[in-house]
């Protein structure tokens, strides 16, 4: 179980530094040239294929059982870490509440 929660916080620590980079790199640049809705509907497709190949590349290097519940658990502790990282830039980067940050997922 232990290897399932470490895989988990290294999947969701890289999959929300991609996500930072992929943003950063839309907001800054990306959008003004093609449109926010454009870039996004491209970056989507990105990070899916991303978090897959990543994932896979982790249950294999890390040696994550091939049961249901080690896999979950791995997700569920990705699911938190990034979470958590996004709340954490949305009131430590952006001087935005909680709730405006949990707002935004409505």
């Amino acid at each position: 179980m232990i290897t399932a929660l470490r895989a988990g916080l290294v999947y969701g620590s890289g999959i929300f530094a991609l996500g930072f980079l992929l943003g950063s790199l839309r907001e800054l640049w990306l959008a003004p040239l093609f449109g926010r809705d454009a870039v996004v509907l491209v970056e989507g497709p990105v990070i899916l294929l991303a978090a897959w190949l990543f994932a896979w590349w982790l249950v294999r290097g890390h040696g994550v059982a091939a049961s249901a519940s080690r896999r979950l658990a791995m997700g569920a502790v990705a699911f938190v870490v990034l979470m958590l990282g996004e709340a954490a830039v949305a009131v430590f980067g952006f001087g935005r509440t909680l709730a405006m940050h949990l707002a935004t997922y409505a």
